[in-house]
């Protein structure tokens, strides 16, 4: 069994459930029994156990080696990090006024601490000292990647940093810490604080059942009667595609793409103005001249025109195919009688008319092949085949809501290594998109001596089918289900002796390789036709409905790539300035620079900067919106090693994936590791063929 995590001797009350032993299977925390205000005390008492750590480890009177030094610094602080995932788990999945304000609190502290810690000067020395003597150590390669890694977090947080310099860079993340709190919360308040009723079935001209349905089962959550549309994704998406009311959509797509962008409390404009602020600091204090610079330093892409390379490539090509997406659209609008521009809130709405047009492709025919459980289950089978995994689904554990779903996961050998956890449906105590996180990391380098297995969760936001009804997912939304998986599995199927280096911990242009490969399965025939059943009568998706669905597969990918790409270049032209102050109206800035790189009227982008979570609610993707594109370069010329293969789940091949990709962490370089499965470096000929911005048999100049 595992081993129940030891807590430190701490003069605190053994009532708080944070700071004991956990006592459930597989050490889930005690959900039930955790209540917002068990998670300050908690907080300070585990902050001064790794303080306790940390002194251990620099004060002693050993010369610093690598067992003293790097791998008990991997081992600290993990009372911390077991409190932190439990917090940042239920802020983002099943928050509340309570908790909203406990993180606000809690946010400068935190990053005080990690400033603390990295600012350390005796910790740091020790580290420095072997860092500058790692050619001569004896470390196995694992070793050194782990020692090189943990200098690279402490330089990068400050740790050369002397004086009034250290001082500042402490209170820069310090405040930094609190405005990314602060827009996240902003930008949840507008999605849950939103709804558009439709109160008559002329508000509900042209919504298919499915749309009608999960409206519904919206306004039933409410606590209303009739239909609303949210702004969660899986409702708002299809009631731009399929109303007929040209008055509504509108209304939708406004409240969409204004979120962050009202006055009052939630406005998020002068909120993201200031993280640039402070963001453009923090890289000068780094001696960069731009945050885009000191964000590339730590990647694959490495400077800022590598990134531009890749738009390059694929920016002229999307736009010439969007644009002939729009005649496609203006024959079939004239077809129909309907006169006028294609506004953004029409662009869906008619694209979706033309690909029942070309392709007999409805979505309204799609989605009862593509209920929810069974595309669980075509994950977890895809997974069995790839990988040798099993998911046993255990109804017995702990969880933080009805919705979530828990599985026991097993080796081929029937061995238990790990556990995932699944919160699939959306609701107004939920962030909005989809993730995955972890409650706990694969590791052989625990307190207690014994290999920790992995506890992974995925969250999704799926409209949730009424009591006694399925929910069916779109195309899109499975795509979306095994994205999420494909990160869950690079976190159960990590092997590594480091937490540091376990999992999904790689860097920001490589973690997406995971996710966006497996989503490559849920297209394959053999895939749909074994778990795509019609949820009423169990009959297989019909031949030739898969053979248009992979007709279709490109349709519309002039459109969906010029969005995200544009959103990117946004997000890189607001990092790349080197300009101390940000521009005084962002709105206004972001739309000169889409104007000034031609974007087409009516298409729009995926996110505008006031809601942009991906930069603004954390770093994480800030100055990195790119990273997509980036993976998916990967994810397309790796999967082409199976269609060469003729099998998409050769032996051969998917035992390279696990061990090299899904396996390795980041225990390799990413580019050594992509290159241990392919065999070579990658090529964008894949991508733009997979995005169809170039014909099969071309090759890109």
């Amino acid at each position: 069994m595992m081993p129940i995590l030891r807590v430190p001797d701490l003069p605190m009350p053994d009532t708080n459930p944070l700071l004991q032993a956990w006592q459930a299977p597989h050490g889930l925390p005690p959900f039930s029994a955790i209540r917002p205000g068990h998670f300050e005390p908690a907080f300070t008492a585990a902050m001064q156990a790794h303080r306790d750590e940390l002194r251990l480890i620099a004060d002693d009177g050993a010369a610093p080696d690598f067992d003293n030094t790097v791998a008990a610094f991997d081992r600290s602080g993990r009372l911390l990090a077991r409190i932190g995932a439990v917090f940042y788990n239920l802020t983002a999945s099943e928050t509340h006024p309570e908790l909203q304000a406990v993180q606000r609190r809690m946010a400068a502290p935190l990053a005080d601490h990690d400033s603390a810690v990295c600012m350390d000067a005796k910790l740091f020395g020790r580290i420095d000292a072997l860092f500058e003597r790692r050619q001569a150590l004896d470390l196995t390669p694992e070793q050194r990647r782990l020692l090189e890694r943990i200098h690279l977090d402490f330089v990068r947080s400050g740790a050369r940093l002397q004086g009034a310099d250290r001082e500042r860079y402490a209170a820069v993340m310090a405040e930094l810490a609190q405005l990314t709190t602060r827009f996240a919360q902003n930008v949840l308040h507008d999605e849950s604080s939103w709804r558009l009723p439709l109160q008559t079935e002329a508000d509900l001209a042209g919504l298919p059942d499915f749309v009608r349905a999960a409206a519904r089962q919206a306004a039933a959550e409410r606590g209303s009667d009739g239909h609303l549309i949210t702004l969660s994704r899986s409702l708002i998406v299809p009631f731009l595609t399929f109303s007929l009311r040209r008055d509504l959509r509108e209304t939708a797509w406004r409240a969409w793409t204004s979120r962050g962008e009202h006055p009052g409390d939630s406005d998020n404009r002068e909120v993201a103005r200031a993280i640039l602020r402070l963001r453009h600091e923090q890289a000068r204090l780094h001696g960069q001249a731009s945050y885009a610079d000191y964000a590339l330093a730590d990647t694959m892409a490495g400077t800022r025109s590598a990134v531009q390379r890749l738009f390059d490539e694929v920016w002229p090509r999307a736009l010439a195919a969007v644009q002939r997406e729009r005649e496609a659209l203006e024959a079939q609008m004239a077809a129909e009688g309907a006169g006028g521009a294609i506004e953004a809130w029409d662009w869906r709405f008619w694209a979706e008319k033309v690909r029942q047009s070309k392709y007999a492709v409805d979505d309204a025919e799609v989605k009862p092949y593509f209920r929810l459980e069974a595309m669980v289950q075509a994950a977890f089978d895809c997974a069995g085949r790839l990988f040798g995994l099993r998911f046993a689904p255990r109804d017995d554990l702990p969880v933080y809501h009805p919705d979530v779903k828990a599985y026991e996961v097993r080796n081929a050998g029937g061995e238990v290594v790990g556990l995932f956890l699944q919160d699939n449906f959306a609701r107004a105590s939920k962030r909005s998109g989809a993730w995955m996180s972890a409650l706990r990391w694969q590791n052989r380098n625990s307190p207690s001596a014994m290999a920790e297995w992995p506890v992974i969760l995925n969250n999704n936001n799926f409209a949730k089918g009424a009591p006694g009804e399925p929910t069916l997912l779109s195309l899109d939304d499975a795509r979306t289900l095994f994205h999420e998986f494909g990160h869950g599995l690079h976190g159960l199927l990590s092997d590594v002796t480091f937490e540091r280096l376990s999992g999904t911990q790689v860097l920001r242009d490589f973690v997406e390789l995971p996710s966006q490969l497996f989503e490559h399965w849920l297209s394959e025939p053999e895939v749909l036709r074994r778990h795509a059943r019609h949820w009423q009568t169990g009959e297989p998706i019909p031949d030739a409905l898969v053979q248009r669905l992979h007709a279709a597969r490109r349709f519309n990918q002039g459109y969906e790539t010029v969005r995200y790409t544009a959103s990117a270049i946004v997000d890189m032209a607001v990092h790349a300035r080197t300009e101390a102050e940000p521009p005084p109206d962002l709105c206004a800035f972001e739309a000169e620079v889409l104007a000034a790189h031609g974007l087409p009227p009516g298409v729009g982008i995926n996110h505008r900067l006031v809601h942009f979570q991906h930069l603004f609610s954390g770093s994480g993707y800030a100055a990195g919106y790119y990273v997509y594109l980036w993976a998916e370069v990967l994810d397309a010329d790796g999967y082409e090693a199976f269609r060469e293969a003729g099998n998409p789940f050769d032996p051969r091949l998917a035992e390279s994936l696990r061990r090299h990709i899904y396996g390795s962490g980041n225990s390799l370089d990413p580019g050594a590791a992509y290159a241990a499965f392919r065999g070579r470096a990658p090529t964008v000929t894949p991508l733009l063929r997979k995005r169809g911005l170039i014909p099969d048999e071309a090759q890109p100049a």
